[in-house]
Protein backbone atom coordinates (compact mmCIF):
# COMPACT_ATOMS: atom_id res chain seq x y z
CA UNK A 1 0.00 0.00 0.00
CA UNK A 2 1.26 3.16 -1.14
CA UNK A 3 0.44 6.63 -2.18
CA UNK A 4 -0.27 11.10 -1.37
CA UNK A 5 -3.38 12.60 0.17
CA UNK A 6 -4.01 9.67 1.41
CA UNK A 7 -0.33 9.00 0.85
CA UNK A 8 -1.24 5.25 1.22
CA UNK A 9 -3.77 3.20 -0.57
CA UNK A 10 -3.96 -0.58 -1.23
CA UNK A 11 -2.93 -1.48 -4.88
CA UNK A 12 -1.74 -4.51 -7.21
CA UNK A 13 2.00 -3.99 -8.84
CA UNK A 14 1.79 -5.84 -12.10
CA UNK A 15 5.11 -6.59 -14.28
CA UNK A 16 5.87 -7.57 -18.01
CA UNK A 17 8.97 -9.70 -18.09
CA UNK A 18 9.34 -9.14 -22.12
CA UNK A 19 8.74 -5.58 -21.45
CA UNK A 20 10.86 -5.14 -18.06
CA UNK A 21 7.69 -2.79 -17.55
CA UNK A 22 5.63 -1.82 -14.14
CA UNK A 23 2.67 -0.57 -13.25
CA UNK A 24 -0.04 -0.57 -10.79
CA UNK A 25 -3.94 -0.50 -10.12
CA UNK A 26 -5.78 1.18 -7.12
CA UNK A 27 -7.70 -0.86 -4.87
CA UNK A 28 -10.16 1.69 -3.84
CA UNK A 29 -13.80 0.61 -1.89
CA UNK A 30 -15.64 -0.26 -4.60
CA UNK A 31 -13.73 -1.20 -6.85
CA UNK A 32 -14.44 -4.36 -9.29
CA UNK A 33 -12.45 -7.36 -9.51
CA UNK A 34 -12.83 -10.04 -11.85
CA UNK A 35 -9.50 -12.04 -13.09
CA UNK A 36 -8.37 -15.72 -13.80
CA UNK A 37 -4.85 -17.29 -12.50
CA UNK A 38 -3.78 -18.24 -16.40
CA UNK A 39 -0.80 -21.05 -17.32
CA UNK A 40 1.71 -21.65 -14.21
CA UNK A 41 2.74 -19.95 -11.38
CA UNK A 42 6.35 -18.38 -11.90
CA UNK A 43 9.48 -17.23 -9.39
CA UNK A 44 9.16 -13.68 -9.79
CA UNK A 45 13.08 -13.67 -9.20
CA UNK A 46 15.09 -10.72 -7.09
CA UNK A 47 14.47 -7.44 -6.91
CA UNK A 48 17.52 -5.01 -6.95
CA UNK A 49 18.25 -1.31 -7.79
CA UNK A 50 14.44 -1.01 -8.16
CA UNK A 51 13.80 -3.66 -10.65
CA UNK A 52 13.32 -7.35 -11.16
CA UNK A 53 15.73 -9.40 -12.42
CA UNK A 54 14.19 -12.54 -13.63
CA UNK A 55 14.55 -16.00 -12.19
CA UNK A 56 16.81 -18.24 -14.20
CA UNK A 57 15.60 -20.94 -13.23
CA UNK A 58 12.02 -20.04 -14.30
CA UNK A 59 10.74 -22.14 -10.82
CA UNK A 60 6.95 -23.03 -10.82
CA UNK A 61 5.67 -22.11 -7.18
CA UNK A 62 2.72 -23.73 -5.32
CA UNK A 63 -0.15 -21.90 -6.42
CA UNK A 64 -1.33 -21.98 -2.99
CA UNK A 65 1.32 -20.53 -0.99
CA UNK A 66 2.05 -16.75 0.00
CA UNK A 67 5.64 -17.38 -1.16
CA UNK A 68 6.94 -15.53 -4.40
CA UNK A 69 10.16 -16.77 -5.05
CA UNK A 70 12.24 -19.79 -5.47
CA UNK A 71 14.49 -21.36 -2.86
CA UNK A 72 17.73 -20.09 -4.85
CA UNK A 73 15.76 -16.76 -5.34
CA UNK A 74 15.03 -15.95 -2.33
CA UNK A 75 18.54 -17.28 -0.45
CA UNK A 76 20.07 -14.68 -2.82
CA UNK A 77 17.57 -12.09 -1.86
CA UNK A 78 18.22 -12.87 2.09
CA UNK A 79 22.39 -12.38 1.40
CA UNK A 80 21.65 -8.49 1.26
CA UNK A 81 18.75 -7.85 3.58
CA UNK A 82 17.91 -6.20 7.26
CA UNK A 83 15.41 -8.54 8.43
CA UNK A 84 17.62 -11.49 7.80
CA UNK A 85 20.63 -9.21 9.61
CA UNK A 86 23.08 -9.14 6.99
CA UNK A 87 23.03 -5.49 5.60
CA UNK A 88 24.88 -4.46 9.42
CA UNK A 89 26.89 -1.81 7.57
CA UNK A 90 23.15 -0.11 6.24
CA UNK A 91 24.54 3.56 7.34
CA UNK A 92 20.68 4.72 7.00
CA UNK A 93 18.88 6.40 10.07
CA UNK A 94 16.35 3.49 11.77
CA UNK A 95 13.27 3.28 13.46
CA UNK A 96 12.09 1.77 16.21
CA UNK A 97 8.23 0.79 16.48
CA UNK A 98 5.44 -0.67 18.40
CA UNK A 99 2.70 -2.03 16.42
CA UNK A 100 -0.90 -2.63 17.15
CA UNK A 101 -2.95 -5.29 15.72
CA UNK A 102 -5.61 -6.23 18.60
CA UNK A 103 -5.93 -5.99 22.40
CA UNK A 104 -2.79 -8.35 23.51
CA UNK A 105 -1.66 -8.25 20.10
CA UNK A 106 1.34 -5.80 20.14
CA UNK A 107 4.82 -5.79 18.11
CA UNK A 108 7.99 -4.58 18.20
CA UNK A 109 10.08 -3.92 14.90
CA UNK A 110 12.46 -1.78 12.97
CA UNK A 111 12.16 -0.01 9.81
CA UNK A 112 14.82 2.51 7.43
CA UNK A 113 13.46 5.88 8.50
CA UNK A 114 13.04 7.44 5.19
CA UNK A 115 10.29 4.90 4.86
CA UNK A 116 7.94 6.43 7.26
CA UNK A 117 5.01 4.62 8.49
CA UNK A 118 4.85 2.49 5.01
CA UNK A 119 6.34 -0.79 6.95
CA UNK A 120 3.72 -0.09 9.67
CA UNK A 121 1.10 -0.19 6.52
CA UNK A 122 2.63 -3.19 4.45
CA UNK A 123 1.97 -5.22 7.94
CA UNK A 124 -2.03 -4.23 8.22
CA UNK A 125 -0.90 -2.44 11.94
CA UNK A 126 -3.93 -1.05 13.51
CA UNK A 127 -2.37 1.55 15.18
CA UNK A 128 1.45 2.32 15.99
CA UNK A 129 4.25 4.35 18.07
CA UNK A 130 7.48 5.27 17.51
CA UNK A 131 10.28 4.40 20.00
CA UNK A 132 13.45 5.89 19.23
CA UNK A 133 15.32 6.34 16.04
CA UNK A 134 19.04 5.94 15.28
CA UNK A 135 21.85 3.69 13.87
CA UNK A 136 20.62 0.49 12.58
CA UNK A 137 22.75 -1.86 15.46
CA UNK A 138 21.79 0.45 18.01
CA UNK A 139 17.98 0.21 16.80
CA UNK A 140 18.51 -3.86 16.39
CA UNK A 141 19.58 -3.60 20.17
CA UNK A 142 16.32 -1.89 21.58
CA UNK A 143 14.43 -4.64 19.41
CA UNK A 144 15.47 -7.73 21.04
CA UNK A 145 15.64 -5.79 24.54
CA UNK A 146 12.03 -5.40 24.28
CA UNK A 147 11.97 -9.21 23.52
CA UNK A 148 13.86 -10.40 26.13
CA UNK A 149 13.02 -7.82 28.71
CA UNK A 150 9.24 -7.46 27.96
CA UNK A 151 8.64 -10.53 25.92
CA UNK A 152 7.14 -8.29 23.27
CA UNK A 153 7.25 -10.41 20.21
CA UNK A 154 8.61 -9.12 16.61
CA UNK A 155 6.02 -11.09 14.43
CA UNK A 156 2.25 -12.21 15.06
CA UNK A 157 0.59 -14.77 12.55
CA UNK A 158 -1.91 -13.60 9.93
CA UNK A 159 -4.73 -15.83 11.57
CA UNK A 160 -4.25 -13.44 14.61
CA UNK A 161 -4.30 -10.54 12.91
CA UNK A 162 -7.63 -11.20 11.13
CA UNK A 163 -9.26 -12.32 14.33
CA UNK A 164 -8.37 -8.96 16.03
CA UNK A 165 -9.99 -7.00 13.50
CA UNK A 166 -13.71 -7.90 13.82
CA UNK A 167 -13.75 -6.95 17.18
CA UNK A 168 -11.52 -4.10 18.04
CA UNK A 169 -11.96 -1.75 20.54
CA UNK A 170 -11.95 1.84 20.66
CA UNK A 171 -9.24 4.10 19.73
CA UNK A 172 -8.14 5.35 23.23
CA UNK A 173 -8.31 2.18 24.41
CA UNK A 174 -6.10 0.80 21.39
CA UNK A 175 -3.83 4.22 22.13
CA UNK A 176 -3.91 3.69 26.03
CA UNK A 177 -2.22 -0.29 25.45
CA UNK A 178 0.24 1.31 23.34
CA UNK A 179 0.73 4.24 25.56
CA UNK A 180 1.43 1.57 28.46
CA UNK A 181 3.86 -0.28 26.45
CA UNK A 182 6.00 2.92 25.50
CA UNK A 183 6.32 3.64 28.57
CA UNK A 184 7.19 0.23 30.35
CA UNK A 185 10.01 -0.22 27.08
CA UNK A 186 11.52 3.63 27.89
CA UNK A 187 12.09 2.99 31.67
CA UNK A 188 14.25 0.05 30.78
CA UNK A 189 17.72 -0.27 31.63
CA UNK A 190 20.61 -0.13 29.28
CA UNK A 191 18.45 1.85 26.14
CA UNK A 192 21.19 1.97 23.38
CA UNK A 193 22.47 5.72 23.72
CA UNK A 194 22.62 5.93 19.86
CA UNK A 195 18.96 5.39 19.83
CA UNK A 196 17.09 8.80 20.20
CA UNK A 197 14.29 8.54 22.32
CA UNK A 198 10.61 9.88 20.25
CA UNK A 199 7.76 11.01 22.92
CA UNK A 200 4.63 9.03 22.68
CA UNK A 201 2.16 9.85 20.02
CA UNK A 202 -0.25 6.95 18.82
CA UNK A 203 -0.97 6.94 15.22
CA UNK A 204 -4.57 5.11 13.89
CA UNK A 205 -4.75 3.34 10.80
CA UNK A 206 -8.73 1.89 10.76
CA UNK A 207 -10.52 4.91 8.92
CA UNK A 208 -7.04 3.89 6.03
CA UNK A 209 -8.13 0.29 5.92
CA UNK A 210 -11.56 0.70 6.20
CA UNK A 211 -11.67 -1.77 8.79
CA UNK A 212 -15.86 -0.57 9.88
CA UNK A 213 -16.24 -2.41 7.24
CA UNK A 214 -15.02 -5.61 7.83
CA UNK A 215 -18.24 -7.53 9.83
CA UNK A 216 -17.78 -8.39 13.08
CA UNK A 217 -16.55 -11.74 14.64
CA UNK A 218 -14.63 -13.01 11.42
CA UNK A 219 -15.27 -13.44 7.38
CA UNK A 220 -14.65 -16.24 4.99
CA UNK A 221 -11.14 -16.69 3.88
CA UNK A 222 -10.55 -17.11 -0.09
CA UNK A 223 -7.75 -19.74 -0.63
CA UNK A 224 -4.79 -20.22 -3.16
CA UNK A 225 -5.00 -19.94 -6.78
CA UNK A 226 -4.87 -22.95 -9.39
CA UNK A 227 -4.56 -22.33 -12.99
CA UNK A 228 -8.12 -21.56 -14.32
CA UNK A 229 -9.66 -20.27 -11.01
CA UNK A 230 -11.49 -16.74 -11.46
CA UNK A 231 -11.94 -14.77 -8.20
CA UNK A 232 -15.04 -12.29 -9.11
CA UNK A 233 -16.13 -9.24 -6.78
CA UNK A 234 -15.99 -5.88 -5.32
CA UNK A 235 -13.53 -4.41 -3.08
CA UNK A 236 -14.55 -3.52 0.34
CA UNK A 237 -11.93 -2.73 2.68
CA UNK A 238 -7.65 -3.78 3.00
CA UNK A 239 -5.43 -4.28 5.38
CA UNK A 240 -1.79 -4.60 4.80
CA UNK A 241 -1.65 -7.91 2.40
CA UNK A 242 -5.30 -8.50 2.82
CA UNK A 243 -7.90 -7.67 0.60
CA UNK A 244 -11.59 -8.05 1.58
CA UNK A 245 -13.92 -8.78 -0.81
CA UNK A 246 -17.64 -9.16 -1.88
CA UNK A 247 -17.82 -11.60 -3.80
CA UNK A 248 -20.06 -12.39 -6.83
CA UNK A 249 -22.09 -15.13 -5.58
CA UNK A 250 -24.33 -17.64 -8.04
CA UNK A 251 -27.80 -15.80 -6.62
CA UNK A 252 -25.75 -11.94 -5.42
CA UNK A 253 -27.94 -10.30 -8.37
CA UNK A 254 -31.27 -11.53 -6.78
CA UNK A 255 -30.51 -10.90 -3.51
CA UNK A 256 -29.50 -6.98 -4.23
CA UNK A 257 -32.63 -6.62 -6.08
CA UNK A 258 -34.90 -8.40 -2.85
CA UNK A 259 -32.74 -6.50 -0.13
CA UNK A 260 -30.42 -4.37 -1.61
CA UNK A 261 -27.47 -6.84 -0.18
CA UNK A 262 -24.42 -8.29 -1.94
CA UNK A 263 -22.86 -11.38 -1.47
CA UNK A 264 -20.30 -12.87 1.35
CA UNK A 265 -17.64 -10.93 2.19
CA UNK A 266 -13.77 -12.87 2.32
CA UNK A 267 -10.65 -11.96 2.64
CA UNK A 268 -7.98 -12.82 0.01
CA UNK A 269 -3.92 -12.34 0.59
CA UNK A 270 -3.00 -10.81 -2.48
CA UNK A 271 0.44 -12.13 -1.75
CA UNK A 272 -1.04 -15.77 -3.63
CA UNK A 273 -1.62 -13.99 -6.76
CA UNK A 274 2.24 -12.71 -7.20
CA UNK A 275 4.06 -14.77 -10.00
CA UNK A 276 0.53 -15.13 -11.75
CA UNK A 277 -0.73 -14.12 -14.79
CA UNK A 278 -4.06 -12.76 -14.29
CA UNK A 279 -6.78 -12.70 -17.06
CA UNK A 280 -10.04 -11.42 -17.57
CA UNK A 281 -12.52 -14.11 -15.70
CA UNK A 282 -15.26 -15.25 -17.70
CA UNK A 283 -17.46 -16.52 -15.39
CA UNK A 284 -19.62 -14.04 -13.27
CA UNK A 285 -18.58 -15.98 -9.83
CA UNK A 286 -15.81 -16.53 -7.41
CA UNK A 287 -14.38 -20.49 -8.46
CA UNK A 288 -11.37 -20.06 -6.07
CA UNK A 289 -12.29 -22.16 -2.86
CA UNK A 290 -13.37 -20.39 0.27
CA UNK A 291 -13.28 -21.25 4.08
CA UNK A 292 -15.93 -20.40 6.02
CA UNK A 293 -14.26 -19.85 9.23
CA UNK A 294 -16.83 -20.28 12.56
CA UNK A 295 -17.00 -17.77 15.18
CA UNK A 296 -15.24 -18.58 18.33
CA UNK A 297 -17.71 -20.64 20.35
CA UNK A 298 -19.92 -20.03 17.71
CA UNK A 299 -22.30 -23.04 17.01
CA UNK A 300 -21.70 -25.29 14.26
CA UNK A 301 -17.57 -24.42 14.61
CA UNK A 302 -15.26 -26.09 12.29
CA UNK A 303 -15.01 -24.64 8.32
CA UNK A 304 -16.57 -25.49 5.16
CA UNK A 305 -15.26 -25.26 1.65
CA UNK A 306 -17.08 -24.30 -1.35
CA UNK A 307 -17.48 -21.92 -4.43
CA UNK A 308 -19.29 -18.71 -4.73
Amino acid sequence: MAGPEGRFGQRLGWYCAERDAERVSLLPPGKALAFAAVGERRCLGVRRAGRWLVCPYGAVLDGGGVKDQCPRCAQLDRSRSVAADTMADDPRPYGVYLAYFGPGLVKVGITAAERGAARLVEQGAVAYAWLGRGPLMAARRAETMLGSALGVPDRFAKEAKRAARGALPPVPDRAAELARLHRAARELAGWPEALEPVEFACADHAELFGLARVPAGGVAELGGLTAGAEVVGEVVAGAGADVYLRLRSADADAERGAAGAGGPIAVLDARVLSGWVLGAARGRVTTVPVRRVAEPGGAGGGEQEGLF
